[in-house]
């Protein structure tokens, strides 16, 4: 169980990678994939472990204190109920 795995979504300082088309022409933009440190999934999860939903207010305050934006936090903890799910 691989809890560190940083999940697919808005990276810290906007970076985009290009994804080339089959024609060889760059058509459309991925976002880099967030790679969360041991301590900022080490925090998600206790937090995760407390409550399964998180309100606008705590998602704000949690997304200042580990320095990530609150569409990562939102993100995160979406693809943690669905491993959870997964696992269930």
């Amino acid at each position: 169980a691989d809890e560190s795995s940083g999940y697919e979504s808005e990276s810290a300082g906007g970076e985009r990678i290009a994804v080339a088309a089959p024609g060889g022409t760059r058509e459309r933009q991925r976002r880099a994939r967030t790679a969360f440190t041991s301590e900022q999934v080490c925090r998600l999860e206790k937090t995760f472990q407390r409550q399964k939903y998180l309100g606008a207010s705590e998602r704000r305050k949690l997304a200042a204190s580990l320095q990530l934006s609150e569409i990562q936090i939102k993100t995160w903890f979406q693809n943690r109920r669905m491993k959870l799910k997964r696992q269930i």
